[in-house]
């Protein structure tokens, strides 16, 4: 008897989850990647404060008005000064447009951050779900093994009781049984564990006995070349491209630098009305004022220096992400070859070779063909050999999901 290893049977019949409705429902219902989604919004709303005109001022002011009779008659109105001035800030060197731009640019940095974050997750929900695969595996091949090992102790008691069978070589027979409950064991407690890790990530209150996924668990024999994987990198790796949207805003801030060092103008302009002149057409008049700083010592240099020296980091940050890059490309192609190298003997030879052994093993003891020894250490090989390919076959789909990570676009399913 073989294990079926093309897909993972749900033990319960209730229907499981596949890996893009998991994703889907990671993606409308994380909390950590709403929140960070929340920033996003956050710096896109910091466009509309950066790119505000500044605001003019207006001025009303009274002067000259009487505190005390004149003459003996108090006519307070009659001297009374009256100004209005409107004044505004001229912002020259596009400041404003810097500004926007420089604000812009930020959100794209928080939303590639946002995409490196949503990456990151993501990884962290496949190897969950590779975990729970993997487990729902282990389980069916644990109770299958339990089921078969049981067929065997109902032989053995058969054999005993026809006289064909030591009683000691029965107690050994049955004490292995122990070995198979505790591999059953194991594997439900690691299949509870990985369904509770998934519905923390997916922020589902879904009670864990009611709650399964289902999916391929397979490798693929072929893998494409090492530089179609770079170039894919290259093009689609969210801490790149955010490294670079730093390096382009900083080349914007230190231009907004070297503008807030130039000088701004004010303009002002009045109307004052002022009844004490003996000059009966003066009493209203109009004035205009222009309001230049001379900025002798203050030409914002040590903006203009701190914005330049962040050029040059943000340049070595590109450069050191770019580098990261090739490193986790190259080690994740390197793991996934590796299994690819260990996983293919397995399909081809050692898991038929291990069945073989077993049923060839059990019907020679069967037939008094081999010894007892010989017999438990088939079945030993036997669930040793399926056991090991299991967990190749996650350590592989663990190396595809790093890989998948290492070029943020799933490359291998």
């Amino acid at each position: 008897m073989g294990l079926l290893f093309g897909c993972c049977l749900s033990a319960s019949a209730q229907q499981g989850l596949t890996w893009d409705q998991v994703k889907a429902k990671f993606e409308t219902g994380n909390p950590t990647l709403k929140a960070d989604a929340a920033n996003v919004d956050e710096m896109k709303a910091n466009e509309v404060t950066a790119y505000l005109r500044p605001n003019p001022q207006f001025t009303l002011s009274t002067d000259g008005t009487q505190i005390t009779p004149y003459h003996g008659v108090w006519q307070p109105l009659v001297g009374t000064q009256i100004q209005t001035a409107f004044s505004y800030l001229h912002e020259r060197d596009h400041k404003r447009e810097l500004r926007l731009k420089s604000a812009q640019q930020g959100t794209q940095i928080a939303s590639s951050q946002h995409k490196d974050l949503e990456r990151n997750l993501l990884f962290t929900l496949r190897a969950v779900f590779v975990q729970t695969l993997e487990a729902k595996s282990v389980v069916a091949l644990s109770r299958e093994e339990l089921a078969y090992y049981d067929h065997i102790i109902k032989i053995s008691q058969d054999r005993f009781q026809a006289g064909d069978l030591a009683r000691i070589d029965l107690d050994r027979i049955e004490l292995q049984r122990v070995q198979y409950e505790s591999d059953l064991a194991t594997a439900e407690v690691n299949l509870r564990t990985a369904k509770i890790q998934m519905l923390q990530l997916l922020n589902d209150k879904t009670p864990v006995d009611q709650f399964d996924v289902e999916g391929p668990f397979v490798f693929q024999d072929q893998l494409q070349p090492l530089g179609t994987f770079r170039q894919i990198a290259l093009t689609n790796r969210p801490d790149l491209q955010a490294a670079l949207e730093g390096l382009q805003q900083a080349q914007t801030n230190h231009k907004l630098a070297v503008a807030n060092g130039s000088t701004d103008p004010t303009f002002s302009g009045w109307w004052t009305y002022n009844p004490s002149f003996n000059n009966p057409y003066a009493h209203e008049t109009l004035g205009l004022s222009v309001s230049i700083p001379l900025r002798i010592f203050d030409r914002n240099q040590g903006e203009k220096l701190r914005t330049q020296i962040d050029i040059d980091r943000n340049q070595q940050l590109a450069d050191a992400s770019r580098a990261q890059l090739f490193s986790d490309v190259d080690s994740a192609y390197a793991q996934v070859s590796s299994n690819l190298t260990l996983l293919r003997p397995y399909k081809t030879q050692y898991l038929t070779q291990a069945l073989y052994v077993r049923d060839t093993e059990t019907y020679a003891w069967q037939h008094g063909g081999a010894s007892l020894m010989d017999f438990l250490n088939a079945q030993s090989d036997y669930r040793n050999v399926q056991m090991a390919y299991l967990q190749l076959v996650g350590s592989y789909l663990t190396a595809a999901a790093q890989l998948n990570l290492s070029v943020a676009q799933e490359v291998i399913q």
